[in-house]
């Protein structure tokens, strides 16, 4: 598995947590205001690094390199 796999396979666990999170907010499930926060949170933290992946993948498919350097 090369690092470019692995990183979207990745990025797709990410999304699809998100999408649970997304899915119990609208269904009415949430206990409290604190339960809705930590979902809220949880949700922001995720998106930013799947932002972060998705930069990190742009970079690697235009280098076209197997590595990714710091």
């Amino acid at each position: 598995m090369t690092i470019s796999d692995f990183l979207k396979r990745y990025k797709r666990n990410l999304e699809e947590r998100i999408d649970d999170l997304s899915v119990a907010l609208t269904s009415g499930s949430i206990q409290d205001m604190e339960q809705y926060r930590a979902m809220v949170g949880e949700i922001q933290g995720i998106s930013f690094a799947v932002e972060e992946l998705s930069a990190l993948l742009k970079r690697y498919d235009e280098d076209g390199e197997d590595t990714i350097s710091s």
